[in-house]
């Protein structure tokens, strides 16, 4: 790709659509994180939008999220760069500020990122990119970078130096009829250590397939890739309403770990869906997590996080979490 933060959507084309370019980072110690992301809802016979979200992560003053939608024509996204544009926020290659207010919260940001380094491409294949599977793509253009500047929360300003983060894109003709999403840059006892990746479950007429996982370890310079067709077959996620647990093997490493958040670490996001249906994605940027790497050439590596990003999607609406927006 010309630039994997190129916008997909077309809004010629009358089609189901969802596309999102979102921003994670965490303070050092696991006590706050910020969420940031700007999306695409279009669908046939559908007036298409754009949402610009947002949530502040605090374990003491507690998690605020809002959200704000606009129609498609109050919104603009690049098919070049990185250059979107919801409403009042901004995200474009290297800077992200604005603002969002919902109800009597808001929150407002000014933050540059570093833009150097190289993207973090799970699917193996191009065609993987351009076909019609997997139905829902996604990238990490930046995956392992720092913020600084600062936000506020209702007022309240918090100072970010050198927050660890990270900047991904997704896009499809809908959401994951179940699905577990993770990353982590941020490590308790280990550095230069990245893990992402996903769990994911589609709809095949009225039947829920099996799983499929794919996983992602950079660390020290090596990249561990779980993701050829024979690994995908082999490859294994167990997803609950509050854990995402996986395991993965390939010739050069063995990896397994898990994500997992408390109630009160989650927030509950409305994803809709084109067709109208809804997702629920239960949302946390201060999980717990584990990852055990263990490499065949090189030293076992054994990693615990308190800011672990993690995502469950799910259509069961008995979740049992907070939504706020």
């Amino acid at each position: 790709m010309a630039d994997w933060n190129a916008v997909r959507f077309d809004p010629k084309k009358s089609e189901d659509h969802v596309e999102s370019y979102f921003l994670k980072l965490n303070e050092p110690g696991g006590k706050r994180a910020l969420w940031l992301k700007g999306t695409i809802l279009s669908g046939a016979g559908r007036t298409a939008v754009g949402e610009a979200w947002s949530i502040a992560f605090d374990r003491e003053a507690g998690h605020v999220g809002v959200k704000r939608v606009v129609p498609f024509a109050e919104a603009s996204f690049s098919r070049e760069a990185l250059d979107v544009r919801v409403a009042s926020i901004e995200i474009s290659r290297g800077r992200t500020r604005g603002d969002i207010t919902q109800g009597s919260n808001r929150i407002e940001w000014d933050l540059e990122f570093d833009t150097s380094g190289e993207p973090l491409v799970p699917y193996p294949l191009p065609k993987m990119y351009e076909g019609p599977f997997p139905s829902q793509k996604m990238v990490t253009p930046f995956p392992d970078t720092r913020y600084t500047g600062s936000y506020r929360v209702n007022g309240r300003e918090v100072r970010v130096d050198g927050w660890k983060g990270m900047q991904g894109h997704n896009w499809g003709k809908r959401h994951t009829e179940l699905y577990a999403w993770g990353h982590v840059n941020q490590w308790e006892n280990a550095d230069d250590l990245v893990l992402e990746g996903a769990t994911g479950r589609i709809k095949l007429g009225p039947i829920l397939a099996p799983p499929l996982t794919l996983l992602c370890v950079w660390h020290a310079g090596r990249k561990y890739q779980f993701n050829d067709v024979r690994t995908l077959l082999k490859n294994k996620g167990v997803i609950t309403l509050r854990s995402w647990r996986f395991e993965a093997q390939s010739a050069e490493a063995h990896v397994h770990g898990e994500l997992a958040a408390d109630t009160d670490e989650m927030v509950g996001l409305h994803y809709e869906n084109p067709n109208g249906e809804m997702t629920y994605c239960l949302n946390s940027k201060i999980s717990w997590g584990l990852l055990v790497l263990e490499p065949k050439h090189g030293p076992r590596v054994h990693a615990t996080s308190s800011c672990a990003a993690l995502e469950i999607g799910t259509k069961d609406p008995k979740h049992g979490i907070r939504m706020v927006a």
